[in-house]
């Protein structure tokens, strides 16, 4: 693992997004790809749940962005009845569209237009979680609060209880 300003046009795209939204974090690069929650929590030595996922569904056709702890599965029938419509895993081509990124990659910002937003609650039990910073070799390190406040999200249940 290393840090590295950027080497990758998506991952210049979200670390200038970071920057305009005072995130001061680095940039960190993995040797190897960690697409999963578990990859990337072994990675960095933290506990899977302070992983946030960045997940695209679909609800009733509209991409929505589920920032989501790695330390559960996104409930979709449930979660889709709280938000009042259908939701459904995306493709990777409607992945693409909406961000701009590959899944495994997929930052919570450098889209080419925004997303709306959902962020899970759960996230917000560590002091710093980890995200994808728009390549499957990358995250950057920072906190519930900010990722609210970066995303324009609404903070969220993602599985009852």
């Amino acid at each position: 693992m290393s840090e590295n300003a950027s080497t990758h046009p998506t991952v210049d795209r979200v670390l200038s997004e970071l920057r305009a939204g005072g995130v001061g974090g680095d940039v960190r690069w993995f040797d190897d790809p960690t697409p999963t929650a578990a990859d990337a929590a072994e990675a960095l030595g933290v506990e899977v749940g302070a992983i946030a996922n960045s997940l695209i569904f679909t609800i009733d056709g509209e991409p929505v962005l589920v920032l989501t702890s790695g330390a559960h599965r996104v409930d979709t029938g449930w979660l889709g009845g709280q938000l009042g419509g259908t939701l459904k895993r995306a493709d990777a081509a409607t992945v693409r569209a909406a961000t701009g990124q590959v899944i495994g990659g997929v930052a919570p910002v450098g889209h080419p237009s925004p997303v709306r937003t959902f962020v899970d609650s759960a996230l917000a039990e560590y002091p710093e979680v980890w995200a994808a910073a728009g390549h499957p070799h990358t995250v950057f390190p920072t906190t519930f609060d900010e990722l609210v406040r970066l995303t324009g999200g609404t903070p969220t249940a993602v599985v009852p209880g």
